[in-house]
């Protein structure tokens, strides 16, 4: 028995990598600022007193301040607060986008790595058809079908970002079915689901987890993009892409509107990436 707590166990490897992930400072600001996000998301009230569409006509369009982190819109409702409370619709949308990619990425890579022959071959053309199609456009496509809100963007977005899921997972069922200990646990009698439950997944987790994250950060690109368009909630919803959209007609006199938004978009994607291309070096 090898205790966890003894160099070498699973608890100290874990704490070591804690440790070299903690002293990276641009991974850590990455994680400080994506928990921000994450909490603004589910409790936009601990971070400001007013509401999402509260209106105050005489202080139209004015400039960021103390009192207006982001300034105000053309009817006076404060950006920030707004910005804040429109996490909860991005954001949950990219968790039912990424959670959809997910499962039937995962279902199809192992179904296809696990069952090779013809049901490789063609579930993999129908991923390669699917990976062809620009993922955006296919969101596009999709949401055009299902109609506007935010629940079809995040269905829509999620079937176009799930082509990868199910490609990674499939090529790492195949290397990991191969390896020795695979081989053995099978030679004692081991039964192909038993395989796969206490063998293969556990251990192609690890690239599936880092293009999760990456792929929230696309998620958010997509859903933004596709709110932008107008296929999001509908107004006075306070989506990021709406918001951005919002002020598009005050590029020249209230840059911030838009500007600022955008940013704080820019910003969370950026982190998820960093995320993501830190952890992937680490499972180097």
């Amino acid at each position: 028995m090898v205790d966890d707590t003894e160099p070498g166990g699973r608890r100290a490897g874990l704490v070591a990598s804690l440790r070299t992930l903690g002293s990276k400072p641009g991974f850590v600001l990455a994680v400080l600022f994506i928990v921000f996000v994450a909490v603004t998301a589910f409790a936009p009230g601990l971070f400001t007193s007013r509401g999402p569409f509260d209106t105050a006509p005489a202080d139209r369009l004015v400039s960021p301040s103390f009192d207006h982190l982001f300034g105000t819109d053309e009817i006076g409702r404060d950006l920030w607060t707004r910005m804040l409370y429109g996490s909860a619709l991005t954001i949950k949308a990219a968790l039912i986008a990424l959670a959809i990619a997910v499962i039937v990425g995962l279902a199809l890579g192992v179904l296809s790595g696990f069952c090779g022959g013809f049901v490789d071959a063609l579930l993999m053309r129908v991923v390669d058809v699917l990976l062809a199609i620009p993922a955006l456009l296919m969101a596009l496509a999709i949401v055009t079908a299902l109609g506007f809100g935010t629940v079809p963007v995040a269905i829509a977005v999620g079937v176009g970002i799930m082509p990868g899921f199910a490609r990674i997972t499939r090529a790492e069922v195949l290397r990991i079915k191969t390896l020795p200990y695979v081989e053995a646990s099978r030679a004692g009698g081991a039964s192909w689901l038993r395989v796969l439950l206490t063998h293969v997944l556990p251990n192609s987790w690890g690239p599936v987890a880092v293009l999760a994250v990456l792929d929230t950060g696309v998620a958010i690109i997509y859903i933004a993009s596709l709110s932008f368009l107008g296929f999001g909630a509908a107004p006075p919803a306070a989506e990021w892409g709406t918001l951005i959209s919002a002020g598009r007609n005050y590029l020249v006199t209230a840059p911030w509107v838009s500007l600022l938004p955008g940013l704080f978009v820019a910003a969370t994607v950026l982190s998820l990436n960093h995320i993501s291309k830190t952890l992937q070096e680490r499972g180097r």
